[in-house]
């Protein structure tokens, strides 16, 4: 049966990538390429879903709420659009979905009806008045194109398209049907024309543009094709297909107007066409209808080429593909197929089965179809035997896939002469065929031949500009010669690789070279090119070597490169090369390493010593490079690479060619051993040279080598200096002392005592000690180095006795004065101690004067009993206005031990210490010494002289004036064992002689604060109680009565009663503090304070009689309430409400509710309530009313309440009651408040079902229905339980929980009922139907079968496979499986379960699995189950599976016989395997004809294997096969053998001529000789004409008698021979005549060239001509190169 010429493909299943079957629709899903689909899912959370028709099986979904989506047709863009609340407007938006971005916006002012994207950048918009456009570049908003018109009122749109040249836009709407037929949609069309500025009104259902190619226009024509379908008058419909060119331009062929008939079968009548679309690829038109029908006609003719059912679901949905030439449909069931010519098939279908040669002709030339091949030729050759050469041009140019567009017909085209005055038919035939496009390559070389010898290349470069002719390597090569640079860019477009890098080898252009071979993956001969370039461009030698060295892995070894360079002397050439390749510095390149070095070491040692400061090379021969530097002087590099001390050491000391940092540098690289090795060298060496160098390294690596050996070191060398140096780099951070001695030893020894004065004043570290004792040894003639030290560590005594001793009192005189004039008391105090002359000691003082410190000069001259020395000193300083305490200090001493009026400088001076002077009167003078403390406000030493002195009135008497809170707290402490001498003191005389009230407040606070409450209390009774300046102080008062609360309760009441003056309210609350409750309670009482007296009866003294008492004698509201919380809090609530309503306080209704509901008095909530709520107004009041009412059981009341206006929360009470089982009261107001839902719950409880089902239809929510439903169910009312569960197995969330109650409660028959009711509902969704299929499987599995066939749309396939997998409901499992397209698993279940089996049924799937392996598994299964049916199945899996594979399995199982059929099926695939088999089958059964045809048409089988069975074979004939065998594999010796040997001489014969071995051939005829086989001699000089040798034969013939039988041969050679001879003589006539014309065509072109004479300057002869003869004489030149001597007159 030949192939459908139209394909259908499911590309996408849309439910198996997880799109909910109910948003697959028209207002759900978009299409507007064939690269995305984009669905909006609604429901509970919405969402888009973006499937990516790439990668299906991976959508990708975003949280979008939208009424429509739209994906742009070539990137992830999306436009959206959504509704304005409110308003009749929409809002749309355009996304960028990889960046996340927002790109445009805009508000509609009206409501958009249809949108889609018309091309990437524009979006058409069409509203109920109008259509917009609107881009997405730049800030533009929609553009208003046109009007909507009036035959598009009322109707659906469903479609806008736009011409590509964006001048046409078509809007397509359906309508209802007439009233004649109303299931046939009217179809509504508007067509705009946008340089016209009109519309015009069609019946029309589905439209396209498209562009055709007119034969002979230059441009191509705008077409439109519609569709429509209508009802005509007579009541039938005429369905029609219309093509019209739109726009027809002058000069220009029109489009012939076409027009066909829409056939629709007759149960597709009321079917229309949902979308049509236009192949550019294919030129045809698809329409697809709604009821899944595809019509397939050609553009140019609108003629008929096919028609089927593609789909059985109806299409909605349809979309362009451009890449395919086809058309992607969507239907219901959420298929995605696309629609495409079957290109083998098409133009056998119509040249075939439609036979229409002409349109096969047409649509095989326009899409480019295969099939054509035999139709194209014969016309040709018709045309071309006509005459008819651009006929015959036209189509050989437009022949499906170039098929005569060769060699062959170019040189037909080329073998007609021309005609005059007409291009040569071979311009014709290019000129055509460059109409039609591009050249191939034999044409383009052949048109480049005859364009270049007309010297017209410049049409060349139009032609490869406009890319007309299609480059090859022969066309570059014809180019060479005339333009490099367009052969360049021919060889480029051509992928001639090796011509390409040839030519920019040559150009020296090697970038572009390298960047080539790497863009086209090419290898050139690296090698041939770098040896070629390297003499005449070195750079560009570099440069391709480079390349090479950037290739992985590389075409040449780097060693041979380099080699290729060093050769030539090419040194830096080479060093570039290296140091790119060795740039990643690896292992393996060690000796590449080395070499490059080497090699600059010895020629350019500067560029070594570079490449080795780079530090990129690590791994070459150290040891091998040290040596080289060394001898190229290159002593830093040398000591960076050896390796042994000997060799650094030699090195190290040709410091005059080391750069010194560098040398620091590297001595930082060396163990501290070598280290101290190398210094010791370069001291050895040449110190006075190398002292700087040393220096350095021991300053920059004091930490690596050790201070303590690089003193050494220099010590050992005696270099003081470089002692001196190192340290003072060393002192700066070293905080060893030994280090800073030395330093200043050295710098001593060196004469750098500037340097010992400065490290002797700044150093912190050196021993002072050992410096003092060296600088007194070595006597330097500076002494300031030594007075800085014994200044800083308090050796003056010591520098005083150096310097006295050695006559240096100038530095004694200059140190007090100018370095330390501090210091001066001790220094005066060691020159007394040697007894030096006073007057210089005087002088000395008087030399520092004011900087003196006289504390301290004082202290050292009075411990030597010299004080009244100072006097004149001191007078001088007091006379000078010193105020210096010490000055005074000093003079009242003196004054104080000569006795000379000592209390008038106490009392007067103002510059004295007192505590220092009262110190010194102690001893002398107790009184003198409270004199000058007093002074000073010096409180404790005042204090321990008079406890000391047992002076406790003078003390009392300070204390009391002092008036000092920490004065007071001394001496009132505990542990002072004189307080009670002070207390007494400070009672009976310093208190009762003060007259300052701050004075007895400070006292009195001390006394408080000192804890002494009955030394307070007989203070304040001496104040208060007795008649006195401050009785009546209020704060005295207060602070009695508190202080014998405190500490003596007893007299507190006393207190109460005698005082008046004190604060009531305050010393009450103390009183109530201390628990002192019925001084409290008098307290208030006296001052009228009745709230606070009531709550100390009621909160302290806890008596409610004397409260109530109370109460009643004071009548006041205030005390009455806290009488009632006092009820209150014990729970006494009648009396708490009495207490309330007579107080007529509400605030605390919370409180009193609380408590009432505790004590469940209820009654008098209700009184106490109805008290409040005539002053609130407060929900809670109100509620709880209520709720009293229903506890007190009264309803009539309650009922009368709640109808009255009220704030109550009547939900809450209704709960509430409900909770404590008050069903009648929760019933009363669950009814007035209309909470349907509780009153449901009321009325279960009550046992009121019926009301109860009434109620939650009232309700309406799904809790509700549940109760009410489980309810029933338990109590056995199943008719209501279904009424209620109906409402509640609509929500899918719902469904299980209802399923599994009744199933535990074992009401199957129940449940299923109810679900049978359930799919009949109109809201039946996809869970019920999938529980129903689940309960028949477990239940009823007899129906499940008919359920599954009924619904399998709307069933939850994979939740309904596990429960059939549970319930081993195998044919029902299969089934499912199919209907998922899981048809790998449906045939896993019928393999596995025979019950499952069918033979169609599996036939069918097993074409559809995935999995390859499921083939193999199925032809076991049935070679065990069912093997009569074995051959029906392969014949179903021919084009699907491994014949080799089937073959050897069918081989293992030794059942190859089975399958013969097949086998002669699938041989035409010419597989070894199958090959094999079916040849080891006719062996078998002795078929050796069948065996003969399968050999000779089919070669590719194990021939020798063959051969050698058939050899073995009884039968004769299949040792002729065997012969024949081994002829094909060329074994013809064994061949003719075997022949020889059956007796088969013909066919030996025959194998002798093919073998065209002159032996074999020699050898069968002597054997026929031999045989005397006459007739077969001569026969084989027959059949081996050619092998034999004419003179051997004759000979042969003559020996043996055969001359008669060899005759006939003899006779043909003879003509052969005389036959050559013919043909050479004719051949050498040729010859002579060619060459006689080549000289007539030479002179012809001697004449020619002599035309040009003329143009010759006149003195000159033409060249190439005698002077005196006209003719040319070849000779005349001899030997002077063409040129008589002399024939230019002496030139």
């Amino acid at each position: 049966m030949a192939a459908p010429p139209v394909t259908v493909k499911e590309v996408v299943s849309l439910t198996s990538s997880g799109i909910n079957p109910q948003n697959i629709s028209f207002t759900n899903l978009t299409m507007e390429s064939e690269k995305f689909i984009c669905v909006r899912e609604t429901g509970a959370a919405n969402s888009v879903v973006i499937v990516d028709m790439a990668q299906p099986m991976t959508p990708m979904k975003r949280p979008i709420t939208a009424d429509s989506a739209l994906m742009n047709p070539a990137a992830k863009v999306i436009a959206l659009k959504a509704t304005v609340a409110g308003t009749a407007q929409d809002h749309l938006q355009i996304f960028n979905i990889d960046t996340k971005s927002k790109m445009k916006s805009h508000q509609m002012p009206e409501s958009v009806v249809y949108w889609r994207w018309i091309s990437p950048s524009l979006m058409g918009i069409v509203t109920n008045t109008a259509v917009y456009h609107w881009s997405m570049e730049g800030d533009s908003e929609p553009q208003k194109m046109f009007d909507r018109t009036g035959n598009l009122n009322g109707c659906q749109i469903i479609a806008y398209r736009a011409s590509q040249d964006m001048k046409w836009f078509s809007v397509v709407g359906i309508a209802a049907g007439d009233p004649s037929r109303p299931g046939l949609v009217k179809g509504k069309m508007q067509l705009f024309s946008k340089e016209l500025g009109r519309s015009q009104e069609l019946d029309a259902h589905a439209c396209a543009f498209s562009t055709h190619q007119v034969t002979g226009n230059s441009v191509k024509s705008q077409v439109i094709a519609f569709a429509q379908k209508t009802v005509m008058p007579d009541g039938n419909v005429a369905s029609k297909l219309h093509v019209i060119e739109l726009g027809a331009q002058a000069g220009q062929t029109p489009f012939q107007k076409r027009q066909a008939e829409l056939f629709f079968p007759p149960e597709f009548m009321d079917d229309f066409p949902v979308n049509m679309s236009i192949s550019e690829k294919y030129g045809v038109i698809y329409v697809v209808t709604k009821m899944g029908l595809l019509f397939v006609y050609d553009l140019e003719t609108a003629t008929a080429i096919y028609r089927n059912k593609v789909s059985n679901d109806p299409v909605f949905l349809a979309c362009d593909s451009p890449s395919t030439g086809g058309v992607y449909a969507v239907n219901r069931r959420g298929q995605v197929l696309l629609l495409n010519l079957n290109e083998p098939a098409v133009v056998p279908f119509i040249s075939g089965q439609l036979n229409n040669v002409s349109l096969a002709l047409q649509v095989a030339v326009r899409g480019g179809l295969p099939g054509a091949e035999s139709l194209v030729k014969p016309k040709f050759e018709q045309l071309f035997a006509a005459g008819d050469i651009k006929g015959a041009a036209e189509c050989a140019a437009d022949s499906p896939k170039g098929i005569l567009r060769n060699p062959e017909t170019i040189a037909r085209f080329k073998a007609i002469p021309a005609q005059p005055g007409a291009a040569p038919p071979l311009l014709q035939y290019f000129g055509i065929c460059l109409q039609r496009g591009t050249l191939n390559k034999v044409e383009g070389v052949e048109l480049a031949r005859l364009v270049l010898a007309q010297n017209k290349k410049q049409l060349l470069d139009t032609w490869m500009a406009e890319d007309k002719i299609e480059c090859s390597e022969e066309l570059g090569d014809l180019l060479q010669s005339v333009d490099a640079d367009m052969a360049l860019r021919v060889y480029i477009k051509a992928k001639a690789n090796t011509k390409v890098v040839a030519a920019l080898a040559a150009r020296g252009e090697f970038e572009k070279m390298g960047k080539y071979c790497e863009m086209a993956d090419y290898k050139p001969d690296y090698s041939y090119l770098l040896q070629s370039t390297l003499m005449s461009n070195p750079q560009g030698a570099v440069t391709i070597a480079l390349q090479v060295s950037k290739m992985n892995p590389p075409p040449l070894d780097y060693n041979t490169v380099a080699d290729l360079f060093l050769q030539r002397n090419m040194i830096r050439e080479a060093t570039s090369f290296l140091l790119d390749v060795l740039k990643e510095d690896r292992e393996d390149q060690a000796a590449m390493q080395t070499k490059v070095l080497e090699i600059n070491l010895v020629t350019f040692p500067n560029v070594a010593d570079a490449i080795l400061g780079q530090g990129k090379l690590t791994h070459y021969d150290r040891p091998r490079i040290a040596q080289l530097c060394e001898k190229a002087g290159l002593y830093m590099r040398a000591l960076e690479h050896y390796t042994e001390v000997s060799d650094l050491k030699r090195c190290c000391v040709n410091t005059h060619s080391i750069d010194p940092q560098a040398l620091l540098e590297w001595f930082g690289t060396l163990s501290r051993e070598w280290a101290l090795e190398c210094i010791k060298e370069l001291l050895v060496s040449n110190p006075r040279q190398n002292l700087q160098i040393i220096v350095n390294v021991c300053k920059e690596y004091t930490e690596q080598i050790g201070a303590d050996a690089i003193l050494k070191l220099l010590e050992e060398h005696n270099s003081s200096e470089g002692m001196f140096f190192y340290l003072g780099a060393l002192v700066a951070t070293s905080t060893e002392p030994d280090h800073h001695q030395k330093y200043i030893e050295a710098a001593a020894k060196t004469g750098q005592i500037k340097e010992v004065e400065r490290i002797t004043r700044e150093s912190e570290h050196y021993d002072p000690e050992k410096a003092k004792v060296f600088l007194m040894e070595a006597k330097l003639p500076d002494a300031r180095p030594l007075i800085n030290v014994c200044d800083r560590f308090d050796m003056v005594d010591d520098l005083t006795t150096f310097l006295y001793q050695n006559k240096m009192l100038r530095y004694i005189e200059g140190y007090v004065q100018k370095v330390n004039p501090s210091n001066t008391p001790v220094v005066v105090g060691a020159l007394l101690d040697l007894e030096c002359d006073e007057d210089f000691v005087q002088n000395l003082i008087l030399s520092v004067r004011s900087l003196l410190p006289v504390g301290p000069l004082v202290e050292e001259v009075s411990k030597r009993n010299r004080l009244k020395m100072l006097t004149p000193f001191l007078e001088n300083l007091v006379a000078e206005g010193s105020t210096n305490a010490d000055v005074h200090n000093a003079l009242g001493m003196i004054l104080i031990d000569s006795n000379t009026n000592p209390e008038h400088f106490l009392t007067t001076n103002e510059y004295y210490d007192s505590k220092v002077v009262g110190k010194y009167c102690e001893k002398r003078d107790p009184n003198l010494a409270c004199v000058a403390y007093k002074r000073g406000n010096c409180d404790l030493e005042l204090v321990e002289v008079t406890n000391k002195n047992s002076l406790f009135k003078l003390q009392s008497r300070y204390v009391v004036e002092r008036m000092d809170a920490d004065l007071w707290e001394h001496v009132l402490a505990e542990d002072n064992p004189h307080r009670r001498q002070l207390i007494d003191q400070v009672v009976s005389t310093a208190l009762p002689e003060s007259k300052n009230p701050e004075q007895v407040s400070v006292t009195v606070k001390a006394f408080m604060t000192a804890e002494m409450p009955q030394e307070l209390i007989e203070l304040l009774e001496k104040i208060v109680i007795q008649n006195s300046a401050f009785s009546n102080n209020p704060n005295l008062q207060n602070l009695l009565i508190l202080t014998a609360i405190k500490a003596d309760t007893t007299r507190v009441m006393d207190y109460i009663n005698r005082l008046d003056a004190f604060n009531g309210p305050e010393v009450g609350e103390i009183a109530v503090g201390n628990e002192l409750y019925e001084e409290a309670f008098a307290i208030f009482k006296k001052f009228d304070l009745h709230v606070d007296a009531m709550k100390v009866l009621l909160e302290n003294l806890e008596n409610l009689e004397r409260g109530e008492e109370y109460a009643n004698k004071v009548d006041l509201p205030e005390v009455w309430s806290q009488l009632a919380k006092a009820y209150l809090s014990q729970d006494l609530v009648s009396a708490a409400v009495a207490a309330y309503i007579k107080a007529k306080y509400t605030d605390d209704y919370l409180a009193v509710i609380d408590v009432a509901k505790r004590a469940d008095d209820f009654d008098s909530m209700v009184k106490y309530l109805a008290m409040v709520r005539k002053k609130v107004k407060e929900p809670k009041v109100d509620s709880e009313l209520c709720y009293a009412y229903a506890k007190t059981d009264k309803l009539a009341e309650l009922e009368e309440f709640i109808t009255q206006p009220n704030a109550a929360k009547l939900d809450n009470v209704g709960d509430r009651c409900f909770d404590e089982g008050l069903y009648e009261a929760a019933k009363v107001l669950f009814t007035t408040c209309s909470n349907w839902g509780r009153l449901a719950s009321t009325l279960v409880k009550l046992h009121k079902f019926s009301e109860a089902v009434d109620a939650a239809r009232k309700a309406n929510n799904t809790r509700t229905w549940k109760e009410i439903c489980f309810a029933c169910v338990d109590e056995g009312e199943f008719r209501l339980a279904q009424l209620c569960a109906l409402n509640i197995i609509v929500n899918a969330d719902e469904l299980e929980e209802i399923s599994e109650y009744y199933q535990v409660r074992g009401r199957y028959e129940e449940l299923l009922s109810l679900m049978e009711a359930g799919v009949g509902l109109e809201r039946a969704h996809m869970g019920i139907f999938t529980e129903l299929g689940i309960l028949y499987a477990k239940f009823k599995p007899e129906k499940l079968m008919e359920h599954l066939k009924l619904f399998s749309t709307r069933i939850n396939i994979p939740k309904l496979i596990r429960a059939c997998e549970e319930m081993h409901a195998w044919k029902e499992l299969s089934f499912l499986y199919i209907a998922y397209d899981e048809y790998d698993n449906a045939a896993g279940v019928m393999m596995a379960h025979p019950d499952a089996w069918e033979h169609v049924g599996f036939k069918d799937v097993c074409v559809k699995v995935a999995n390859l392996e499921i083939y193999y598994k199925a032809l076991e299964f049935y070679l065990v189950s069912h093997p009569t049916q074995l051959n029906d199945l392969l014949t179903v899996l021919t084009p699907r599976i491994d014949h080799s594979r089937v073959v050897a399995l069918m081989r293992q199982a030794n059942h190859l016989p089975l399958i013969k059929p097949y086998l002669q099926a699938v041989q035409n695939t010419n597989m070894v395997a199958v090959n094999d088999a079916v040849n080891e089958l006719c062996l078998e059964e002795e078929d050796f004809e069948s065996l003969r045809t399968s050999i000779d048409t089919y070669d590719n089988f194990d021939q020798m294997s063959l051969a050698n069975k058939c050899e073995k074979h009884e039968l004769l004939e299949f040792r002729r096969i065997a012969g024949f065998l081994y002829q094909k594999n060329a074994k013809w010796t064994k061949s003719v053998e075997l022949s020889k040997k059956d007796g088969l001489y013909k066919d030996a014969m025959e194998a002798a001529a093919q073998s065209g071995d002159k032996d074999i051939a020699g050898d069968l005829l002597q054997f026929f000789i031999e045989q005397e086989n006459k007739e077969c001699f001569a026969a084989m000089l027959y059949n081996c004409y050619d092998l034999l040798k004419p003179d051997e034969v004759l000979e042969i013939a003559w020996m043996k008698g055969l001359m008669e039988y060899a005759m006939p041969y003899m006779i043909q050679v003879m003509k052969d021979y005389t036959n050559k001879v013919d043909v050479l003589v004719e051949d050498k006539k040729d010859r002579n005549k060619e060459k006689a014309d080549q000289e007539k065509e030479k002179v012809e072109q001697q004449m020619n060239q002599n035309m040009y004479a003329q143009l010759l300057p006149a003195a000159l002869p033409a060249p190439g001509m005698e002077t005196t003869g006209g003719m040319n004489n070849p000779g005349m030149y001899g030997q002077m190169g063409g040129v008589q001597p002399g024939m230019y007159g002496g030139y």
